[in-house]
């Protein structure tokens, strides 16, 4: 143990002297859990990867003024959360995106969503990312907030109280901690957490009123995943309802049309099929559950996106469908050949 913290010592030493590679090996092995960090803020892929990007910016240039009282992971989460905070309060957001397929109208929505920019996060990313140490003081399971839920209920909290309840709540970081990062005091910590866990409980279901998921890759979620895929794209609209929960969401950011609750959902779906369109879904991960790459398989249709499924013992409580802009983030390109 001597040994490596002399090492860092000296890392630290060479990168406040100015060197870029010594720097990289003190901060790299935290970037891609900042990264998780910064989408839990900012709900979405791009902008975190902005918010990463200034974050290293930040370090280097102010790594003179680290002098160790804090770790430097500590340190890194400070510059990070208020890069987040900064981004926030620009309100740099990209707008809402209105139905734009002409001649075609879909049903009439539940509502109209609040957090538009919503992005997936694949799964292929997350690893060594939220397999993280956690602090004591951790309520929730690092695969809990990740999910698209989660991450949505805590778009509606007002940005101090966002940080606040991730830095306490779900990475564990002690109240003296989080006032030092946020240059206030503990008791303003305590005050603010206290009513963004209000603020969660809101938005958020109460787990003893949802059935827990499957295990991922166990035949329980196998069996499900097989079953949605054979119904989506035989366009069967019963044995797709069959699948899914009374209560189920779906939702499709950046366009703000929400549907709760199985007769909304039905009707979508049967405007969807009734088209005439028909998908090819091609198995991924996202946001820590299964999810498809879908593509349409009509001659002359070329268009594609992501399906995000939340399941619920053995049915589909929630379907966020994204645009196809986000396929790059899953190492493919930004549309995908129809069938022909």
């Amino acid at each position: 143990m001597a040994r490596v913290e002399l090492a860092r010592t000296d890392l630290i030493s060479r990168a406040q002297a100015g060197d870029g590679e010594a720097f990289r090996a003190l901060t790299e092995p935290h970037r891609r859990e900042l990264h998780v960090h910064c989408y839990r803020m900012l709900g979405s892929f791009q902008d975190a990867e902005d918010a990463v990007q200034d974050t290293m910016l930040g370090a280097w240039r102010g790594l003179e003024g680290f002098d160790g009282r804090a770790s430097l992971r500590t340190w890194l989460y400070r510059i990070a959360t208020n890069r987040c905070l900064d981004a926030l309060r620009s309100a740099r957001r990209r707008p809402a995106k209105q139905w734009d397929i002409p001649g075609i109208r879909p049903p009439e929505p539940t509502r109209l969503g609040e957090i538009h920019w919503l992005e997936p996060y694949p799964d292929a990313l997350l690893d060594g990312a939220i397999s993280v140490p956690l602090g004591p003081e951790a309520r929730y399971e690092q695969t809990e907030s990740i999910s698209l839920a989660f991450v949505t209920a805590l778009q509606v909290l007002p940005p101090r109280q966002l940080a606040v309840l991730i830095l306490r709540d779900v990475l564990g970081f002690h109240a003296n901690e989080v006032a030092e990062m946020l240059d206030t005091t503990v008791e303003s910590v305590k005050s603010t957490l206290k009513r963004a866990r209000a603020g969660m409980q809101r938005r958020l279901p109460v787990p003893a009123d949802v059935a827990p998921p499957p295990s991922r890759d166990s035949p329980a979620e196998d069996a499900i995943v097989a079953k949605f895929v054979i119904a989506f794209e035989a366009a069967d609209i019963n044995a797709l309802v069959a699948l899914l929960t009374d209560d189920v969401f779906l939702s499709m950011p950046p366009i703000p049309l929400e549907y709760q609750g199985l007769n909304s959902v039905t009707r979508f779906f049967a405007f969807v099929f009734g088209s005439e369109q028909r998908f090819q879904l091609l198995p991924t991960r996202a946001n820590g559950g299964p999810a498809f790459v879908y593509r349409h398989t009509a001659a002359g249709i070329n268009g594609s996106g992501l399906l995000v499924l939340t399941l619920a013992g053995d049915r589909v409580s929630a379907i966020i469908r994204f645009e196809e802009t986000v396929l790059p983030t899953f190492g493919l390109p930004p549309s995908l050949p129809s069938a022909q």
